[in-house]
């Protein structure tokens, strides 16, 4: 009984909320054109997609930065690629953090660290999102929206770049804790095949990074095994059949991984 009840008030909720943060028609369109890789999805998938979009506004607060202000616009264009990942997981991957910080253009970041020596090091970084355990989670607009037909045409030599969709990779890999290119799985043996394919993956990525090969995948990729996920995770979404072609058994471990075939 108790359980039907929970059940019954979770369908509630979600209606109300599916109600108040409804997606027009034309809002939704505008968001397929300007990103072409969400509108090759199939009618059930954009119908789940656009669903999600709904309840993930419904969880989720932005705040935008000096005068950037987040109109429905810029807050649909964040919801539909975050969610696309999780498509098929569910948004409880994201529960883990509410807000989301926009700023009109990359943040500069005071960054610092210690060599072998001892000597601390200061330094700026330029920054285009940053995804960190608990939140919140920064995006710039001018990354979000880098979506010119032209641009993804290039990107295909010189590695695909979605800003939204890394840092999100970010937080799925960072669910049990750690940023470590290993999202978590319940099968151990799932697990183990996971690190082993990932391990052999990055290595001969970042062999051919090193060889100035050109590729798919974000060359940054090579900077860490939790950047490589995030950077493939990237391409799989977006550039889904080139991928499959360049990257096999990559593309094969994600789409085990979220239940996905986007090259299909």
């Amino acid at each position: 009984m108790w359980s039907r009840l929970q059940s019954a008030w979770a369908r509630r909720r979600e209606a109300q909320a599916l109600r108040r943060h409804a997606i027009p028609d034309e809002l939704w369109q505008l968001t397929l054109l300007r990103y072409p890789f969400l509108a090759q999805r199939s009618p059930a998938d954009l119908a789940e997609l656009r669903r999600l979009s709904s309840l993930f506004l419904a969880s989720k607060e932005f705040h935008g930065v000096g005068d950037f202000i987040v109109s429905d616009e810029v807050a649909l264009a964040v919801a539909a690629q975050a969610c696309l990942p999780v498509l098929k997981l569910g948004l409880s991957w994201y529960d883990s953090f509410v807000g989301i910080v926009m700023h009109a253009d990359e943040v500069l970041a005071q960054r610092e660290y210690m060599d072998e020596d001892g000597i601390v090091h200061q330094f700026e970084e330029a920054l285009a999102g940053e995804a960190m355990e608990g939140g919140p989670l920064m995006l710039t607009w001018t990354a979000v929206n880098h979506n010119d037909p032209a641009d993804l045409a290039a990107s295909l030599d010189e590695g695909i770049f979605n800003v939204v969709i890394h840092e999100f990779a970010h937080v799925i890999d960072m669910r049990d804790g750690f940023a470590d290119g290993s999202p978590p799985m319940a099968e151990a043996a799932d697990r183990e095949r996971w690190l082993d394919v990932m391990d052999g993956q990055w290595q001969n990525f970042c062999q051919r990074v090193d060889a100035g090969e050109d590729t798919l995948i974000d060359p940054y990729g090579a900077e860490s095994p939790e950047e490589f996920f995030a950077v493939a995770v990237e391409a799989f979404f977006v550039a889904p059949r080139e991928m499959r072609q360049e990257e096999p058994a990559l593309y094969a471990l994600l789409s085990g991984f979220f239940l996905q075939d986007p090259a299909a």
